[in-house]
């Protein structure tokens, strides 16, 4: 069986650092990716090498058997264990240093006398498809509610279910969506990253919504009720006598959907703002003036 050469395939050195080798797969792996290549069959061959590639190399393990083994590194454990049991029994030629021969030929030859003369050839072997990753681009609006999107991956429409109370940040997993397996082995999943942009006057906090209401100050200080804006529609508040500027009120049930817990909402937490009245006129100063001589002489 023909030799694959994975450094060659990612263009890196055998001395390659870990980090070597995630920048050149990525680089790679941009390039050659089939929905910027959707018509070269070429582009999608060398994207599934890089993958392959990097799958090996990018893991110590498999990376340790094939420097040492070569085209036969899947089956590294079986020829250790076997040669083991064979050299109990003077089955293995020794160097000088007491090591095993370790050719590639007498790999070979080691597994097809093993194995009945099989051959292992990476194209027998199933391989996982590789993960795909994606970045889902949302309006806090968006996720109020529960709807579907339709997003394209590899060239593929898949429809999505986009549960009310989805967070920021968030990752779901959609399995079977990611790159096909190869020789028969499954097809990688697709990791879905929401990033969420809040251009509202609430803040959320989990399932919790922060908003600020102005007051007037006569309210504030005669008490009445205001209207107030919630996520989902208007509401009317109550407002105690004397109240001070930042009391905050909460409205229960008023907040963000809990993510999967259908009819679940948080809290709504209103601060009041207090607005102090401007281009007062003469009359309204000197009403002002009489309430602060008032209350000097009450007190």
């Amino acid at each position: 069986m023909e030799f694959i050469d994975y450094y060659k395939i990612l263009g890196v050195n055998t001395n390659a650092s870990e980090g070597d080798i995630k920048k050149a797969y990525r680089r790679l792996a941009r390039k050659h990716h089939p929905d910027l290549n959707p018509k070269d069959d070429s582009a999608k061959k060398k994207f599934q090498q890089i993958n392959e590639a990097n799958e090996v190399l990018s893991d110590p393990e498999k990376r340790k058997k094939y420097d040492k083994y070569g085209k036969d590194w899947m089956h590294a454990d079986e020829y250790e264990k076997a040669g083991r049991q064979r050299q109990q029994h003077g089955g293995f030629n020794e160097n000088r240093s007491g090591s095993q021969s370790s050719s590639e030929h007498d790999f070979s030859d080691f597994f097809e006398s093993m194995f009945g003369g099989q051959t292992f050839g990476r194209s027998e072997a199933k391989y996982r498809g590789q993960d795909f990753n994606a970045q889902l681009n949302l309006e806090l609006n968006d996720v109020y509610t529960t709807h579907k999107q339709t997003i394209t991956v590899n060239g593929k429409n898949i429809r999505l279910t986009i549960p009310a109370g989805v967070e920021n940040g968030q990752t779901i997993k959609i399995s079977g969506h990611g790159s096909p397996g190869m020789n028969g082995g499954p097809n990688g999943d697709l990791y879905i990253t929401f990033s969420i942009a809040n251009h509202t006057k609430f803040k959320r906090d989990g399932n919790n919504l922060f908003t600020d209401a102005e007051l007037d100050i006569y309210t504030a200080v005669l008490g009445g009720q205001i209207v107030v804006e919630t996520f989902d529609g208007k509401v009317k508040l109550s407002v105690k006598p004397e109240t001070q500027n930042g009391t905050k009120v909460k409205l229960k049930g008023k907040g963000f959907p809990v993510y999967k817990k259908e009819g679940e909402f948080g809290d709504l937490y209103i601060t009041y703002q207090i607005k102090i009245p401007t281009q007062l006129t003469e009359k309204e100063k000197e009403l002002f003036t009489q309430l602060l001589k008032l209350r000097k002489h009450e007190n």
